[in-house]
């Protein structure tokens, strides 16, 4: 959108500055720390998470209004932050776009992304993901009665709020590609499936000598990394990680993380923050979280993963890589061995249907342009032509 000549400013919290202001875009800091929600593997289950959320959104509302007070010509507003993102809008009297990267409005084709993977039916995955919006409004309401309050707006329950964004077709543009969730049939008009957007990175972009040097001393590595998830377990996951790429016989990249993930081995390589789309690439296959945007990465780059999702919406994404033949049965990570860990690297770096599987999603994607979907969207409220207040 900077490209279309637009003004962008990003609100996110503290951690994701230099990356933002790194893309050339103004930084609004929120007061909320991404690195102190639960990993899952240690929370106390599903009421832990939900105690989280909810400190979490008290903060967020706060961090929101700051964030827009210095004005906006219009919002686009994430899976997290629109349903507190419409009351702003409203009080602001703009227009507002959903930029969604996770399928999360009910349908009957599968069941909530999170909660579960088993299909309850059409009838019942639809009535499940209706009562997920139900949670969600109620973890909001106290915080969007707050919120509404601070803004001078007149009194208005989390759930009419939701029930009038529905009624005025809300546009939402989800960042995934079809090859990975097709558009659902049941969804009304305003919910598009346009494709990934991907980070940035510099066309002179380099990966470090070193990373250079170990990919070509050998056959492509496996890359094994769990982004922002096992916080503080990196010495555990490092171990076990080197233990299983011995007995698959294979090489590896142990990408930090949060984690922490760090061990000195023989045809291991320790790395920090390094951009997918320069290493993967280069690598046999990708043992991950299976986050929405690493899961997107590994079928872009065309190779298999071996997903073992932690918490939230991961085990759905595990469960679509593993549904189109690009990626090998999901590991739950409360279950993870170094023996489960090394049968997996064997069959996703062995299996040829795999890496068939990933190349046959690269090429959709590759036919794919999540951002300039939304800069026409962006475009089109700018001149008036859609109207996108709820």
């Amino acid at each position: 959108m900077r490209g279309e000549g637009h003004e962008v400013a990003l609100a996110a919290p503290e951690t994701f500055r230099e990356l933002v202001t790194g893309s050339g875009l103004d930084f609004r800091p929120l007061p909320v720390d991404p690195r102190g929600t639960p990993t899952g593997a240690r929370d106390g289950g599903g009421s832990g998470l939900l105690a989280r959320a909810a400190a979490f959104i008290e903060r967020l509302g706060d961090g929101l209004a700051e964030a827009a007070a210095p004005g906006a010509d219009l919002l686009l507003l994430s899976t997290t932050t629109a349903p507190l993102g419409w009351h702003l809008a409203e009080a602001m009297d703009v227009p507002s776009l959903g930029v969604y990267l996770q399928p999360v409005l009910p349908t009957g084709e599968f069941p909530p992304v999170v909660g579960g993977n088993r299909s309850l039916g059409r009838r019942g995955n639809r009535a499940a993901g209706a009562l997920g919006q139900r949670v969600v409004d109620r973890l909001h309401a106290g915080a969007a009665r707050r919120l509404r309050a601070r803004l001078g707006l007149p009194a208005l329950s989390q759930g009419a709020r939701r029930r009038a964004v529905e009624r005025a077709d809300w546009p939402v543009l989800h960042g995934f590609s079809t090859a990975l969730v097709p558009r659902p049939g049941d969804w009304r008009e305003g919910l598009r499936v346009v494709g990934n957007w991907w980070p940035h990175v510099p066309a002179d972009h380099r990966l470090p000598a070193e990373v250079e040097g170990f990919l070509r001393s050998g056959p492509p590595p496996v890359l094994l990394g769990f982004g922002s998830m096992a916080a503080g377990q990196g010495e555990r996951l490092g171990a076990l990680a080197v233990d299983a790429l011995r007995q698959a016989g294979v090489r590896g990249v142990l990408q930090a993380g949060w984690a922490g993930i760090a061990e000195e081995a023989d045809g291991v390589l320790s790395v920090g923050e390094l951009p997918h789309a320069l290493l993967l690439p280069r690598v046999a296959a990708v043992v991950h979280h299976a986050g929405a945007g690493t899961a997107a990465a590994a079928l872009r780059a065309g190779i298999p993963s071996v997903p073992v999702p932690v918490l939230a919406d991961q085990p759905f994404w595990a469960a679509r890589l593993a549904r189109i033949g690009a990626a090998t049965p999901p590991i739950r990570f409360a279950d993870l061995t170094a023996a489960g860990l090394a049968r997996a690297v064997r069959a996703a770096v062995g299996d040829p249907s795999l890496r068939a599987g990933a190349e046959a999603a690269a090429r959709t994607m590759s036919e794919e342009d999540g951002a300039a979907r939304v800069a026409q969207a962006v475009a089109a409220a700018a001149d008036g032509r859609r109207e996108l207040r709820a």
